[in-house]
C-alpha cells in the first residue's frame, strides 16, 4: 500500500489498521504490510466512492 507522503504522522496506525482488517478476514492468518512509493499517490488516484463523501 502507499500513503500520501512519505514521513505522514499517522502511517504507523494506518498501517497497523490496515494489518489488523487484513487479518481479521476469515481464512488469513498473518498478513504483511507493505509500504510502496512507486507509483507515487496523487489526487487522479481517489476513488469513485471517496470523491463522493469528499464532495458531498
Amino acid at each position: 500500500m502507499t500513503l500520501t507522503m512519505p514521513g505522514c504522522p499517522m502511517g504507523e496506525l494506518i498501517t497497523e489498521n490496515v494489518k489488523r482488517r487484513v487479518e481479521a478476514i476469515d481464512g488469513v492468518k498473518e498478513a504483511k504490510i507493505e509500504l510502496v512509493w512507486d507509483p507515487p499517490w496523487t489526487p487522479d488516484r481517489i476513488s469513485e466512492e471517496a470523491l463522493k463523501r469528499i464532495t458531498e
